[in-house]
């Protein structure tokens, strides 16, 4: 099969950048095409170049539309305004989308499934192995025990991530509701402040931090009567993210069109 062309979308970013240098070593994939927003200073730049690689001609461009008229799929990591405008353009090219986009809403969701009946997306709030082993962990655990045990997520990211909670301790809470059988919107505490009350019983908690350079840590704590459970991922590098998503963009171009996530990609989802 010939190698799959990939467009990146948010070229210019660290993630996008990551994308470019992964694409770059991954044998059966290749960068065909590099979006940034229109109006970007970084539009005309050579997506290489920006990624620390040697310059490989693809030019940093504002129209999705164009690029995709020979390219396989798209990768796309940027913001939930960009990701829905993508979303129609991919669907009419028959490209794969991958969404690692996060902070999108119940109703930017909606537009994304309306497409899948003749699409293949997968989307999932983080596209590494070991988050979406322990989400698969947090669902089994969260099955195991009682509400005697609460379950409280905590997590940190660097300083200029703009939405909180992050899309993993979403993905993450969403794992524990299913385990406990419950609907995470009905069930969830966010930035609890002042005088608050006791813990309402089966409440799923957040907590998020910010500062300095964190690529991502996040923990689940069951917290019981004198004793805790504590199953947490600490993220090193971006670059395991966008190794996820090349791989899940690889295994989506096999799949028939539906809304897939990364527990289909590692076959995680009997776990």
């Amino acid at each position: 099969m010939a190698d799959m062309r990939l467009i990146v979308a948010g070229a210019g970013g660290r993630m996008g950048r990551a994308l470019t240098r992964v694409i770059s070593e991954t044998p059966g994939a290749v960068l065909t095409g590099a979006l940034e927003a229109p109006g970007s200073a970084l539009l005309g730049k050579d997506a290489g170049v920006l990624a620390g690689l040697p310059e490989n001609g693809v030019k940093l461009s504002g129209d999705l539309w164009s690029l995709s008229a020979n390219a396989d799929g798209i990768v796309d990591f940027t913001v939930p305004a960009a990701t829905i405008a993508n979303v129609a353009i991919a669907a009419e090219r028959g490209l794969v989308h991958i969404i690692g986009t996060t902070g999108l809403s119940s109703s930017d969701d909606a537009v994304i499934k309306s497409v899948t009946g003749r699409a293949i997306v997968v989307k999932s709030g983080n596209m590494s192995l070991g988050v979406n082993l322990l989400a698969a962990l947090v669902k089994r655990v969260a099955q195991s025990l009682d509400q005697g045990f609460d379950i409280e997520i905590l997590e940190m990211h660097h300083r200029a991530k703009i939405d909180a909670p992050s899309g993993t301790a979403l993905m993450l809470g969403e794992a524990a509701a299913a385990g406990r059988g419950v609907d995470l919107d009905s069930h969830s505490a966010r930035g609890r402040d002042g005088i608050t009350g006791a813990r309402r019983p089966g409440d799923i908690g957040f907590a998020s931090l910010r500062g300095g350079t964190v690529t991502g840590d996040h923990s689940v704590i069951f917290a019981g009567a004198m004793e805790r459970i504590t199953l947490s991922h600490h993220a090193e590098d971006r670059m395991m993210f966008a190794q996820g998503a090349i791989k899940a963009a690889l295994w989506a171009r096999q799949q028939k069109p539906g809304l897939y996530s990364m527990a289909d990609v590692l076959g995680l989802g009997d776990f």
